[in-house]
């Protein structure tokens, strides 16, 4: 059966974990193995030979993984039963049992210690259903909340597109909320445009069996604009920007056109780093924190320390951003009066105005330090956020966007710093030139990239560079 780049993606990370699992079963079993003999009344063994139990990993902790796939044990974690996990895993160790023997025979190793063999065996198949249950569980939990669920909507014309849902596997479609049913022949493609950006869809399955080309070739460019990712059940569509790539659903083939990085170890690592250096930046810079708040307090008392506001996060999902508190508390309450007494230096939607009477002294020093923005390492952590990516917009920024293409930026997730804000802010008023720079980072991201910005960023941030 074909495999889709996600199940595959999480095959990899299962085995990886798996054989982690395996190694450190046998590291307890060999720390551990004194103690079970004397508990067992047969006296401590002499000696250390840890090497005798060497060769039993290097066959173990590879070849588990391999076998726990070939019967099967990755596949429907969710929907399969304990029992049937145990009976795959049972016949995955019986394999790599008899590998060990046979070895052990053939290579005359036989000073293993056989004590040893049986507590990582009996560990490894603790460990390892342990975690298939939590897993299971854990994506069990998160078939059934809403919120957790890929917002999918499916487009085509009359019953076709019920009957590719209905030949779908209901273990991957039971993960998703599909928003709606798009009629390419019955509805205009602007209201696809609307549709994505109301309801903050990740992807749409296209269903074009009967729909003309011309139809789908437009569907797709507004999927293109926004940078939600298209799923094909038909022929080839040329595109500008989404990169075309064959993958599946379940064993249903699909072409997708992707204007996105695409799901790799690189992502991960770079959600990791973003997490892991989100709260040790947070530990190392506590004390800046606790000035911020003392300071925030006597400069501008009766008011939050804290200043939180709805931001468009992926694909325009709303969440809550956090920063310090550098302005008066009615700032937003005064923003079209600033604007009308003031102007704009921001070409576009969004606005900047240096020198803003709404901040307050210490403020002014919190933004010129970038204190202000310690905060969002919160939201770093939370992953609503990135270490490095678009800065996050209001929604009514958002909203204001003249072309439809802006949308593409709201397609990875926001970051603290980006091309924009290392550069030096300060000298770039061109909303245009401003999507351009974040455009141009999702087109060509990689985790160098992201390491080059963050570099940029310190002396940035250092010298007050383009903060205001």
């Amino acid at each position: 059966m074909a495999l889709s780049r996600n199940e595959a993606f999480r095959i990899q990370v299962l085995q990886i974990t798996d054989a982690l699992l395996v190694w450190a079963a046998f590291w307890i079993a060999w720390e551990t193995r004194d103690l079970v003999r004397l508990w067992l009344g047969m006296g401590v063994e002499p000696g250390d030979a840890r090497e005798s139990i060497n060769w039993v990993l290097y066959i173990a902790v590879p070849f588990t993984p391999l076998a726990l796939e070939f019967f099967g044990f990755y596949r429907r974690i969710r929907t399969k039963s304990a029992g049937q996990s145990i009976m795959q895993l049972a016949e995955a160790l019986v394999v790599i049992g008899l590998m060990i023997g046979m070895f052990a025979i053939f290579a005359k190793l036989m000073d293993t210690r056989r004590l040893v063999l049986a507590i990582g065996f009996l560990l490894v198949f603790v460990l390892i259903l342990s975690r298939d249950r939590i897993i299971a569980r854990w994506l069990t939990r998160k078939s059934h909340l809403e919120t957790a669920k890929e917002r999918v909507v499916v487009a085509g014309t009359g019953g076709e597109m019920d009957a590719l849902l209905e030949e779908l596997d209901p273990d991957i479609t039971s993960g998703w909320n599909v928003i709606e049913h798009f009629d390419l022949e019955k509805r205009p493609v602007e209201d696809l445009f609307a549709l994505l950006k109301r309801e903050s869809v990740g992807r749409v399955l296209f269903a074009p069996k009967e729909a003309g080309f011309e139809r789908v070739a437009r569907a797709v460019e507004a999927c293109e604009l926004q940078g939600v990712e298209a799923w094909i059940a038909a022929s080839f569509i040329r595109t500008q920007i989404a990169r075309p790539v064959f993958d599946a659903v379940g064993d249903k083939p699909m072409l997708v056109l992707r204007s996105t990085p695409e799901l790799s170890w690189e992502l991960l690592l770079k959600e990791l780093i973003d997490r892991m250096g989100a709260l040790l930046i947070i530990l190392f810079t506590l004390p800046l924190w606790l000035i911020a708040a003392i300071g925030i307090r006597i400069k501008s008392p009766g008011a939050p320390v804290f200043f939180a506001q709805m931001r468009a996060g992926r694909y325009g999902q709303p969440f809550r951003m956090w920063k310090f508190r550098t302005m008066v508390a009615n700032a937003e309450q005064m923003l079209d009066q600033i604007k009308k007494d003031h102007g704009n230096q921001m070409q576009g939607p969004v606005f900047k105005l240096d020198n803003d009477p709404r901040i307050f002294p210490f403020g002014s020093l919190l933004r010129k330090l970038s204190i202000d923005e310690l905060p969002q390492l919160i939201n770093v952590v939370r992953g609503e956020m990135s270490l490095v990516g678009p800065r996050p917009l209001p929604l009514y920024e958002v909203d204001a966007f003249c072309e439809i293409s802006h949308r593409r930026r709201l397609s990875v997730r926001p970051g603290i710093t980006c091309e924009w804000q290392a550069g030096g802010r300060n000298k770039i008023n061109s909303f245009e030139e401003w999507v351009s720079m974040d455009l141009q980072y999702i087109d060509n991201w990689s985790l160098w990239l992201d390491f080059k910005i963050l570099m940029r960023t310190i002396p940035a941030v250092l010298f007050g560079k383009g903060a205001k």
